[in-house]
């Protein structure tokens, strides 16, 4: 029962780490520059735009002794691994569910509010919203907005937004979304 408490104490550590580092690492400009903004900076710009795997292992794979080892010294390695365990399985989640909300259409309720919540920080607001897998920061530290229907700009849109035949919003996703063209030169 406390492997199961500390894994999810270091979920939630997660959580907020997630927060932290993408509204003040990603955004704040006292931060600036930093190892998270140049990559961040990219996302934003870039439609599809990710880091390659290659640094978010290194990332983890440094971070994680940073973490680990004085936990495992102070409190012992069986109360520091599963703290530790439940960090890094939240921080994989979290990989997994940015990459699924920009490459995929969501399939269940919180996967398309996910997304939604997400891209109203994308293309609405970019001080808003910076909680990816929850709004729990965001509702703590003032910065939630409700997502309304969100304007994506044409040359951003992601691949599931669009019907290829028509090249418009597919249909059921129009409440949520719409498409700002670009302008076209005679």
């Amino acid at each position: 029962m406390t492997e199961i408490a500390l894994g999810l104490a270091g979920a939630f550590t997660w959580s907020f780490l997630e927060y932290f580092i993408h509204r003040w690492l990603g955004h704040h400009r006292s931060f600036r520059p930093n190892f998270f903004a140049a990559e961040h900076t990219r996302h934003h710009s870039e439609g599809g735009y990710f880091s390659p795997a290659w640094k978010k292992v290194l990332s983890a794979l440094v971070v994680t002794p940073l973490i680990g080892a004085p936990l495992a010294l102070v409190f012992g390695l069986s109360l520091a691994a599963p703290y530790t365990l439940g960090l890094v399985l939240s921080y994989l989640g979290y990989e997994w569910f940015h990459n699924r909300a920009h490459v995929n259409r969501g399939f269940t309720r919180y996967g398309r509010y996910q997304r939604q919540h997400h891209f109203h920080h994308h293309f609405v607001n970019p001080k808003a919203n910076h909680g990816v897998t929850s709004p729990l920061w965001d509702l703590v530290f003032g910065t939630f907005e409700v997502p309304q229907r969100i304007t994506v700009p044409e040359r951003l849109q992601m691949a599931w937004l669009s019907d290829p035949s028509t090249e418009d919003v597919w249909s059921e996703l129009q409440p949520y979304y719409a498409l700002r063209r670009a302008k076209r030169r005679a």
